[in-house]
């Protein structure tokens, strides 16, 4: 890589951040890498869209193992359907603009997460439902066990 050419996002990342960091804080807003910059940002938000939607997906899942297969059910479920729920809880609390898409994307998650769950359970996907059986004020109470 030819570091003449290369900016240095390419070349340390880390560095890059620090750098900026410290043009920002300083008003020094000329010698900033704004493309960058603001491609960092996109990118965040799209990192903190998918972290919702895998911890909705986790959560649903093993909520239905609960539900629909009771005979196997472990103290792991429990603890993985408390964190989901903590970590979900945390993020929406730190931004709550982001309740408005873990609504939009919750059946899309749902069907994701029924898909799955049968294909963990070995059990049809028939057995469960269409549409969720919880909702999503329900899955977000700490201490709801279906």
């Amino acid at each position: 890589m030819n570091t003449l050419t290369s900016t240095l996002y390419d070349i340390d990342f880390n560095l890059w951040i620090e750098q900026t960091i410290n043009q920002l804080k300083k008003g020094n807003l000329k010698d900033l890498d704004i493309k960058n910059l603001v491609e960092e940002i996109e990118s965040m938000g799209r990192s903190e869209k998918r972290e919702i939607y895998s911890r909705l997906k986790v959560l649903l899942i093993h909520l239905l193992k609960w539900k629909y297969q009771p005979y196997k059910k472990t103290s792991s479920w429990i603890a993985t359907i408390n964190e989901q729920r903590t970590q979900i809880n945390l993020i929406l609390k730190d931004s709550p603009s982001l309740k408005p898409y873990l609504r939009d994307n919750w059946e899309d998650c749902y069907q994701d997460a029924r898909i799955d769950t049968a294909t963990e359970t070995f059990l049809p996907l028939e057995t469960f439902p269409w549409e969720c059986p919880f909702t999503p004020e329900q899955i977000l109470t700490p201490g709801f066990i279906p």
